[in-house]
């Protein structure tokens, strides 16, 4: 080990250099350090740790690879350049405390896998595949790397069919199709959280198949709630969960997405099951990349933005797909800064999904919920020939009044209601009544 920023370093090898996104890995000696971290003689820090582990919500020991009660823990690196003829350059998936200059590096031969199989259900992992919910450990069988290619172009399976939510202005407005993408966009505190909790409790059941979710730089508390209510509502025997919290390194937030989604595509591709996908937050995984990309000294784009912003999206969406097999139906939360949609970050996203469900600050201010802005949110499905005459024709009816009561919401808080013509009266109540029904 050459050189250390932060949480990326330089690494010299005499022989073959390790493949890009390869694993290296550090034997660290966690025992001697010392620190408040880890012997306060008070042990404040050493009891909050525990409570993390303990409710399921903290994976940053366990990203590490802990081994002997604590003492050694192997720490992962993945190879991200190569620099001149016989260096690399790595970003640590875990806590990079104790390692230092001159230390020995080892090629693991291969990118970082995960567990996949029927063991995994019902369990809660970090981005290495180590389980987090104190429970015992699993007896792996198979791994999967956690770089794959997209699906082969002949082997896809366009979908039209529909999933019910249960959620009326998603069903009616916006409908979600099996094997798409849907994304969830909204600013901080409109409720995209907890639409995706309510999407998992009535897919999960309803749908009565698997589903994955995988938490992205998102906290830890709400990781731990997801996992309670899963245990108590009976769906958490058919569903795996994978988390790399806002309080990981950004390698880790950058790739436990992937791993999760490996996993999700063993059920389809080898299991030949229709698995739901719930990814919290991707905006989390573009503020990991960003981070990732600025350590390594690449050129910022738009926005301070990465320049492989495009193309990390697009590795990690195309996975995302129906197949000959089975389907992969992905539910997205996606935070937009500032509610600014033009953002690189939300737009790069726009191109990959089949539906869209954009929450309203206007709408949530006005104690509306869930705040689904039915004007913004869109759905490649909602047509005719693949939700019927009947169900079309309403949602375009429904629009047409709430678009309308858009366009007199000004004249109304000028003038007044009274000010307008019987017609219009007539739209703005039917379009209040519209709104209370939808919520």
């Amino acid at each position: 080990m050459e050189e250390i920023t932060g949480v990326v370093i330089e690494a010299s090898f005499s022989e073959i250099l390790p493949d890009i996104n390869s694993a290296l890995e550090v034997e660290i000696d966690r025992s001697l350090l010392s620190g408040s971290n880890y012997d306060d003689d008070d042990g404040s820090e050493d009891s909050s740790d525990d409570e993390e582990s303990e409710d399921g919500g903290s994976n940053g020991a366990s990203a590490n690879g802990s081994d002997d009660g604590g003492a050694t823990e192997r720490l992962i690196f993945e190879v991200q350049q190569h620099v001149g003829d016989d260096r690399v350059k790595c970003v640590a998936m875990g806590s990079t405390d104790g390692i230092s200059r001159g230390m020995a590096i080892r090629d693991t031969g291969g990118p970082i896998t995960v567990p996949v199989g029927d063991v995994v259900l019902g369990r809660m992992f970090d981005l290495l595949g180590a389980t987090i919910d104190g429970g015992d450990e699993i007896e792996v069988e198979q791994r999967w790397p956690i770089h794959r290619a997209a699906p082969k172009v002949e082997d896809l399976v366009p979908s039209r069919e529909m999933y019910e939510t249960g959620i009326k202005v998603v069903d009616l407005l916006a409908p979600y199709s099996k094997g798409g993408k849907v994304g969830l966009f909204g600013g901080a505190g409109v409720g995209k959280t907890v639409l995706i909790q309510e999407l998992i409790r009535n897919l999960a059941e309803e749908h009565g198949g698997l589903s994955a979710f995988c938490g992205v730089g998102e906290r830890s508390r709400e990781g731990n709630d997801l996992w309670l209510e899963m245990k108590e509502s009976g769906v958490i025997d058919k569903t795996v969960l994978m988390f790399g919290q806002m309080n990981e390194p950004p390698g880790a937030r950058l790739r436990v997405a992937l791993a999760g989604l490996t996993m999700a595509e063993y059920f389809r591709d080898e299991g030949g099951q229709d698995v739901l996908l719930f990814i919290d937050n991707i905006f989390r995984f573009v503020q990991a990349g960003q981070e990732v990309s600025a350590l390594l000294g690449r050129m910022p784009s738009e926005v301070g933005y990465q320049p492989t912003l495009e193309t990390e999206m697009g590795q990690l969406q195309e996975r995302i797909t129906s197949t000959r097999n089975g389907s992969v139906t992905s539910i997205q939360a996606i935070f937009v800064p500032a509610d600014d949609l033009t953002d690189p970050a939300p737009a790069s996203v726009f191109a990959h999904l089949n539906a869209t469900t954009t929450l309203s600050r206007e709408i949530s201010e006005q104690g509306i919920y869930p705040a689904v802005d039915p004007l913004n949110s869109t759905s490649t499905i909602l047509k005719p020939d693949v939700v019927g005459d009947e169900h079309y024709a309403v949602a375009t009816r429904v629009k047409e009044i709430l678009q309308r009561y858009k366009e007199l919401q000004d004249i109304i808080a000028i003038l007044g209601i009274d000010e307008l013509a019987d017609e219009d009266r007539q739209t703005v109540q039917r379009a209040r009544k519209v709104q209370r029904f939808l919520s």
